[in-house]
């Protein structure tokens, strides 16, 4: 039989492990709970899982609670130096497939910095999908259980929701992330981003994922909010998005086109035992 072989790899303490579709297939969406889970399995914000042919790269983005997520910017980097850590890509720019549509992808030189076009900043609620019947939704008041906030939505080929602070706290971040992650409004839930201007050119954001919960850091949270800040016109078109785990490089066009640029490293390659899935079964609790 098959190694369960998985790749752990991080980009700015965001890690994802990347296994072979061949390998997914004999997980259950409880295994992929318990091999995500920190103490009981290796731990890693997500299953990145290499789903095409040589010709076709393809990805699938598990969460660590076994929900599908449309794209990851930072999964896409982590996914594209895996690519050519195997030797199924060069230097050269090349298109990944994902549920949240088909992106560009280039290693550089050294290995450890990807770039990625990430597509098109949608505005319209529909894309996330929203139920707010708007072309677009900024400084909107979105209601909470005891306050209201006002809140930007933008999909990057997956659910942003984009909030506005004088001041970066985190704590924050853990206290209004999952109600503004369940709000009744979003359907299918949505990542959930708390956004300080620094200056024209630079961000501070804090994360909570749709499906992971708080994260170091997210590529396509760090579009979606250097998007929407310069829609509302407090950055320019290049901005550094700094998070808990270091910072991306955001280029924004006329047209919101976005691209990113970051950091990956590998951490290791692990078989796994699979007497992890009898041992862990107290994660599921």
């Amino acid at each position: 039989m098959t190694p369960l072989l998985f790749h752990k790899y991080q980009g700015l303490g965001n890690d994802y492990l990347v296994c072979h579709h061949s390998v997914a297939a004999r997980l259950t969406d409880q295994q992929i709970r318990i091999l995500c889970h920190r103490h009981y399995g290796i731990g890693s914000d997500g299953l990145l899982i290499d789903s095409g042919d040589r010709i076709n790269p393809t990805l699938r983005i598990i969460n660590p609670d076994g929900s599908e997520a449309e794209k990851s910017g930072n999964g896409l980097r982590i996914y594209a130096r895996y690519l050519f850590d195997i030797g199924r890509v060069s230097h050269l720019p090349f298109l990944v497939h994902t549920a949240g549509g088909d992106v560009r992808c280039q290693v550089s030189e050294d290995k450890h910095q990807v770039r990625v076009e990430m597509g098109r900043a949608n505005f319209a609620p529909a894309a996330l999908p929203a139920l707010i019947d708007l072309p677009e939704v900024l400084n909107y008041p979105l209601q909470l259980a005891d306050e209201s906030v006002k809140v930007s939505l933008v999909s990057m080929g997956n659910p942003h929701c984009v909030v506005p602070v004088a001041r970066l706290d985190l704590a924050q971040v853990h206290r209004l992330g999952p109600q503004i992650e369940h709000h009744p409004l979003f359907p299918k839930r949505t990542n959930v981003q708390l956004v300080e201007v620094i200056d024209r050119n630079t961000l501070r954001i804090g994360i909570w994922e749709r499906g992971a919960g708080f994260t170091m850091a997210s590529g396509s949270s760090s579009c979606a909010a250097a998007s929407v800040m310069r829609k509302l016109n407090q950055v320019g078109d290049k901005v550094s998005v700094h998070m808990p785990g270091g910072q991306l490089q955001i280029g924004i066009s006329d047209d919101f086109d976005v691209t990113m640029l970051g950091p990956v490293h590998k951490i290791a390659s692990v078989t796994l035992d699979e007497d992890c899935f009898v041992g862990g079964e107290n994660a599921l609790r």
